[in-house]
């Protein structure tokens, strides 16, 4: 099934900026991804097709998926009785494994969703920890990748390397460059290529000049609440050549923090908080994770790092539906304009987890100012474009907005939004030149 123009899963590619993913249309794309790695080895068609309509119905545009899979993947069979390679030689591809594959590419299409396919996850070339075995040389990984590329090249599919590894050896990086290699032959420019590396890393550190690399992803991972993961995005949007930046794995919801349930858990104000701080830091989207929904775990299976929420049960999380609020927020102006400036904040930018992030349309349209303990915004209104700005607060958690009103634009202004300053209560101020007329933020 190839997608036509106009569609929601039309081709893809980086804005002349450089700073975003649009459609080769020119309409513009606001990648909101999940991880679901486990997708293609547990879960049967009847099971795709539930977990799929529910992110869809979410607003989520792409999902991210392991063709051959970190939890045993290429030993233990799928649902349907068969593993990815036979004899676990990647110049072997096991069809029948593959049609599963298609078929959920197809019904993601159906649903208007990408799926951001990764080859392998990483433990296949740089095992580390987890089950392996490794099976890549670059000679073969290179076959692997021109054969998923041959296969997937007329499917909304973005391609993403790696698999929670960072590349410790000229042979890891050998082998990354020759899988890129393998699919840029077989797709030429028609889809967008990135990799996904272990916690805490970032493409950018060892690919940012490889010219099949399209934009850069991170990984700000599980390790501690209110992790800066917006310094990582700033990282990236700083390097010269521009190109786009996201955070491909921030830290789960239902995760233990740390790994450590004795710690707590990560809930939906860490994934709002990752969330707000990336995109106004310059991302050019950002990935939700569920802990349980990522291995897709439920009862009977040996739960990873402490799950216990089965996946079905999972899917509820309100995280989940809140970054499709975030999404809403962003689409409702004309986001692209959007350029990542903290002298916005003329008062304190706050430490820790109740810092500040601000980002202004390059033509003073509107701005953006999340604070994520609910503190006081003092704004420089010369960051604003206008005689008369009309001022919004939106709220992460239910996706709606209250009007603070209309007045003159001049000098510094302070905002103070509702409740008391607390772990939990985060606003984003909406600010809009009057005349522009942008109708109520998280509008449809």
């Amino acid at each position: 099934m190839q997608a036509r123009a106009g569609s929601p899963t039309a081709p893809l590619r980086v804005s002349t900026d450089g700073r975003w993913l649009t459609h080769t249309d020119g309409r513009p794309f606001f990648y909101l991804g999940d991880t679901a790695w486990e997708l293609f080895h547990r879960l049967n068609r009847e099971e795709a097709d539930l977990y799929l309509r529910d992110r869809a119905g979410k607003g989520f545009t792409v999902i991210q998926a392991v063709a051959l899979a970190e939890l045993n993947g290429l030993n233990v069979p799928s649902p349907y009785g068969h593993t990815p390679l036979i004899g676990n030689d990647p110049t072997r591809p096991h069809e029948d494994y593959f049609r599963h594959v298609d078929y959920i590419v197809d019904r993601a299409e159906e649903l208007g969703i990408f799926i951001g396919m990764l080859p392998t996850w990483g433990d296949k070339f740089n095992r580390k920890w987890g089950v392996g075995p490794e099976v890549f040389t670059p000679e073969n990984a290179r076959v692997y990748g021109q054969w998923l590329g041959n296969r997937y090249r007329d499917e909304p599919i973005i391609w993403i390397l790696g698999g929670d590894r960072s590349p410790e050896s000229e042979q890891h990086l050998a082998i990354i460059r020759a899988m890129a290699e393998g699919i840029r032959a077989a797709v030429g420019d028609r889809q967008l290529i990135t990799y996904h590396p272990q916690g805490e890393a970032a493409s950018y550190r060892w690919f940012h000049d490889d010219p099949w690399l399209s934009f850069n992803m991170f990984q700000s991972g599980h390790g501690r609440r209110d992790a800066a993961n917006d310094r990582m995005v700033e990282e990236g949007y700083r390097l010269a050549p521009v190109k786009p930046v996201l955070d491909g794995e921030p830290r789960y919801e239902d995760h233990p923090v740390n790994w450590r349930p004795e710690s707590g858990w990560f809930d939906e104000f860490d994934v709002r908080q990752a969330a707000y701080w990336a995109m106004l830091a310059g991302a050019a989207g950002h990935t939700y994770g569920d802990h349980n929904i990522w291995q897709m775990w439920q009862p009977g299976r040996e739960p990873i790092s402490s799950a216990r929420t089965p996946w079905r049960d999972a899917l509820s999380h309100i995280g989940s539906t809140q970054v499709g609020y975030m999404r809403r927020l962003f689409e409702s102006r004309p986001y692209q304009r959007l350029v990542p400036d903290q002298t916005i904040v003329t008062g304190s930018l706050g430490e820790g987890p109740s810092h500040l992030r601000a980002a202004r349309a390059s033509d003073g349209s509107f701005l953006f100012v999340y604070t994520p303990y609910g503190g006081p915004v003092q704004v420089d209104m010369a960051k604003i474009a206008g005689a008369s700005v009309a001022a919004s607060w939106f709220d992460p958690r239910t996706g709606t907005a209250r009007s603070i009103g209309s007045f003159a634009n001049r000098g510094s202004q302070s905002f103070d939004p509702p409740g008391q300053e607390a772990r939990g209560n985060d606003w984003v101020l909406v600010l809009d030149d009057h005349a522009r007329r942008f109708g109520t933020p998280g509008s449809r």
